[in-house]
């Protein structure tokens, strides 16, 4: 009885913060990160875009021309990423804010345990982006207003993330010649060409065909259309999709 007691407050917790977010017509992402010295650097922005994106958000980067039918930065989210300190562990958590600077929305902690920084912070984040999902975001046609909001606070439990233990699909023959091949890693695979010098490291998502990728330190995601791999990648805000042979 008290178990679920404590899964209704959660839903309805959840929810509510939906709705709050829900008023809001886009986000805002900006350009650097305030724990990063560089722009854009691992490719964070670019992923942060990428997944707000994939979360049903309309998202802007900060140095964009932004629509007229967007003006109303009251209307608008701010995005921004921050890091927690932690000792040989990365963790990285978002926050969404209001025109007010007020905190609409925090995410749960995404935390990593991979030494490499452009991993780490790509697994911490894209783990962070779990509790986004989870909101379900769409738009209510609502116009926020621009007095303070009620700050809400998201339940921070730990982000459960399903892993598929099904084997990913190859798309091509030992004949390829560009023909790359997986190998197991404890985040997921590294794709070797017949060198053998590794081409891509991919992470695991909770999808069997959809992979978080990186391939000389441009970042991405391998996706499986049509029986087919693909590399996808913003390059100047401009998506690429590259085939990629894949054997697992």
């Amino acid at each position: 009885m008290k178990k679920s007691f404590l899964v209704m407050l959660l839903l309805l917790i959840s929810h509510s913060y939906a709705q709050s977010v829900n008023d809001y017509s886009a986000v805002i992402i900006p350009i650097k990160y305030d724990f990063l010295r560089q722009e854009n650097q691992y490719r964070l922005n670019t992923l942060t875009k990428f997944n707000f994106t994939k979360a049903g958000f309309v998202a802007f980067y900060t140095k964009e021309t932004i629509p007229e039918e967007y003006n109303n930065r009251c209307s608008l989210l701010r995005a921004d990423v921050e890091k927690e300190n932690g000792f040989f562990i990365t963790k990285l958590y978002i926050v969404l804010k209001d025109c007010n600077d007020k905190v609409i929305f925090k995410s749960e902690v995404g935390k990593s345990n991979e030494k490499d920084y452009q991993v780490a912070y790509t697994e911490a984040l894209n783990e962070a982006f779990q509790s986004v999902y989870k909101l379900q975001y769409k738009y209510s046609g609502a116009v926020a207003k621009s007095q303070p909001s009620v700050v809400q606070q998201m339940a921070l439990t730990p982000a459960i993330v399903q892993k598929s233990t099904e084997k990913p699909q190859s798309n091509a023959g030992s004949d390829d010649s560009n023909l790359l091949y997986a190998q197991t890693t404890t985040t997921g695979y590294q794709l070797i060409d017949n060198s053998p010098k590794v081409v891509m490291k991919l992470l695991k998502t909770s999808q069997p065909n959809f992979f978080i990728a990186i391939k000389d330190m441009v970042q991405g995601s391998l996706v499986l259309k049509d029986n087919q791999w693909y590399f996808e990648y913003y390059q100047n805000d401009k998506l690429m999709s590259e085939k990629v042979a894949v054997k697992f």
